[in-house]
């Protein structure tokens, strides 16, 4: 189950990243780890640094993506972007916490929503 987990987490992720390209987005980072939690994608938006997490289901039978991004979760996000910023030396930047879901509509249609600012600390 877990292997499905990652292949399935990848996918969404790749399409994220394409996405986020199309919008000007520069790709950072992938899959940034530390102790605190993992954020799945680090992209520069112009002057702002944009740590992001992206949900991917298939339907919507228990809800929509962006719902599993909890307090506990965003919690966890800004810890480790803690750590970024303080292992990149970057001390006075513009950062912002977005969400991008990825699902497929009831008639097969693939849906990417990215939520600018869906959070903050």
């Amino acid at each position: 189950m877990k292997t499905h987990n990652v292949k399935k987490g990848n996918a969404g992720e790749a399409l994220a990243v394409a996405f986020l390209k199309n919008a000007d987005h520069q790709i950072r980072d992938r899959n940034y780890k530390k102790p605190s939690g993992e954020i799945d994608l680090i992209t520069q938006d112009g002057d702002t640094l944009v740590f992001i997490e992206v949900k991917y289901r298939k339907n919507l039978d228990y809800g929509y993506p962006r719902e599993a991004v909890n307090r506990a979760k965003q919690k966890r996000i800004a810890k480790t972007a803690l750590w970024y910023l303080k292992e990149q030396q970057l001390d006075d930047v513009n950062i912002r916490f977005d969400v991008v879901e990825i699902y497929y509509s009831q008639d097969g249609e693939q849906v990417i929503n990215h939520f600018e600012s869906a959070f903050s600390f």
